[in-house]
């Protein structure tokens, strides 16, 4: 493509980043991950391997960019919330990402985290990369976007923090959709399932649709529990009926799949089978946005553990295209920021 716009993946994992900038149009010029077992996967799917470790590889060796992302650890910030933004970085990973930017002046920056980091610290932590980021001249303005209005039947919400050269990233802009039903994503009848048997769970009389997320609790795991003065269709909020214990619907979304494999994917009640079982493997990564040839982990802990810890790919697909669409990587240098003349913009709302 001539004239490709081009980008940078750090902290990569296995790719989610890569497969939606590359659909998008862009050219993906370096990675970086230090996991290994990521590292293979990584490999296995787009015949290169991510370099090293972030904080390893001199600022020399990195090409420049047009775009930088990033799903960057929420690694605890020693000093913060002294609002000294850039420098109360320092001792952290997040401070090599912004060393990267000020030697490299991409035009983009995208940022990806776990929802959680705008409470983290009372909100310190997210005020000095605002802060941070400002201070090297961007736009810089984030929201929380969820899986399920990407087309993904998951309840799942992450922080996405834009700092632009040009103008503010516009969110307004991006073009949602509405999933079908989780059910359409399952598997066929020859999945390597893992059922419940009927003795092992209940389901409730009156199911609880949760509007916002999309969530259909119909049932819960059968433990030993105190259930003396337990209210009816309650039982699923006791300590043990935690949520990895709760059955939903395939006729709703799935809860978040974290990386942990113990609680990694949640119970699903099939109405037409009348049978409670886990997603496979396959299932996870479809409903992540994977393709279907993707080439996932031998191990199935790591297989779990590295989708867990990916992106949803269709969301990062729509964010790729609106920095084309929205015109970002045009940058008049009369334009640009300085430090006399910033601009920080919040968008709190939820989609």
């Amino acid at each position: 493509m001539k004239n490709q716009p081009t980008f940078i993946d750090l902290f990569s994992g296995i790719g989610g980043f890569r497969i939606g900038f590359e659909k998008s149009g862009f050219e993906c010029l370096m990675s970086s991950e230090i996991n290994d077992y990521c590292k293979k996967t990584y490999q296995n799917n787009f015949g290169e391997s991510p370099l090293c470790d972030v904080t390893k590889i001199p600022l020399n060796d990195i090409p420049d960019h047009d775009v930088l992302t990033a799903g960057f650890p929420c690694q605890p910030f020693s000093i913060c919330g002294k609002k000294r933004g850039f420098e109360d970085t320092r001792g952290t990973l997040f401070f090599h990402i912004c060393e990267i930017i000020n030697a490299k002046q991409p035009k983009v920056i995208l940022l990806e985290n776990v929802k959680h980091l705008i409470h983290h610290d009372s909100g310190n932590t997210l005020t000095v990369i605002l802060n941070s980021l400002e201070e090297l001249g961007y736009h810089v303005n984030f929201k929380l976007l969820n899986a399920k209005n990407f087309g993904m039947p998951q309840n799942r919400e992450r922080i996405i923090i834009f700092a632009t050269k040009e103008k503010p990233f516009n969110f307004s802009k991006c073009n949602f959709s509405q999933t079908e039903s989780l059910e359409t994503f399952l598997d066929d009848d020859d999945g390597d399932f893992e059922f419940l048997n009927k003795d092992e769970y209940t389901l409730i009389e009156n199911p609880i649709v949760q509007k916002e997320s999309g969530l259909m609790f119909v049932g819960y795991r059968n433990k030993a529990i105190w259930k003396t003065g337990i209210r009816e269709n309650t039982e699923h909020l006791s300590r043990v009926h935690r949520q990895p214990n709760r059955i939903y619907s395939v006729q709703g979304t799935h809860p978040t799949i974290p990386s942990q494999e113990s609680s990694g994917r949640f119970f699903i009640y099939l109405p037409n089978k009348d049978a409670v079982r886990k997603l496979t493997i396959k299932e996870c990564y479809r409903i992540m946005g994977f393709p279907e040839d993707f080439k996932i982990s031998e191990s199935k802990s790591e297989a779990y553990k590295q989708v867990g810890n990916s992106v949803c790919i269709p969301m990062v697909t729509e964010l790729a295209t609106q920095i084309l669409n929205q015109q970002l990587l045009s940058v008049n240098e009369s334009q640009r920021i300085t430090k006399k003349h910033k601009q920080l913009s919040f968008e709190f709302d939820f989609v």
